[in-house]
């Protein structure tokens, strides 16, 4: 067994779990946190994206031990109180879903992917970034759309803050 703790979308948390424990399931039946998918349990289709210490990282390949520490955001953390954080609301207003089970995995790989590029996104780059991600219902049009409408969004309250 492996004492562990992190902080979970700010809140510390310290359990004392097996050691084989992946984050992804430390997550879901440890902390409640349910919005984090298990999808394909190869790591290959993104449905179970976090964020650790500001890094995206499919949680189905990393043992909660190794998180140990760490910063951990999830999909519930995102969200500001009752405000969307800008990719949420760019994929609800874009339609950027469609039976919503990967959703949380792409909104998180998004996220990740307008930080990395400041500099602004095209359509590209977005489709090249999303490809560790599976949707299996969309062509990803509209996903492209979304992500591409948030990170104009973001730079555009980046330059009012500024």
């Amino acid at each position: 067994m492996a004492e562990i703790s992190m902080k979970v979308n700010g809140r510390a948390v310290t359990a004392e779990v097996e050691d084989r424990t992946l984050l992804v399931h430390f997550l879901r039946e440890h902390q409640g946190l349910t919005g984090t998918h298990v999808g394909c349990d190869t790591s290959q289709c993104g449905a179970c994206v976090v964020h650790v210490d500001g890094k995206a990282v499919k949680s189905c390949t990393m043992l909660a031990a190794q998180a140990s520490g760490a910063q951990v955001l999830t999909i519930e953390g995102l969200a500001d109180g009752g405000e969307l954080h800008p990719v949420q609301a760019a994929f609800r207003e874009h339609h950027g879903l469609q039976c919503g089970f990967c959703t949380p995995g792409m909104i998180m790989a998004a996220v990740d992917m307008i930080r990395r590029h400041p500099g602004g996104l095209d359509e590209k780059t977005v489709r090249a970034e999303l490809e560790g991600n599976l949707c299996r219902c969309t062509g990803y049009h509209n996903i492209v759309k979304a992500v591409l409408a948030a990170a104009e969004a973001m730079a555009g309250q980046k330059a009012k803050a500024a």
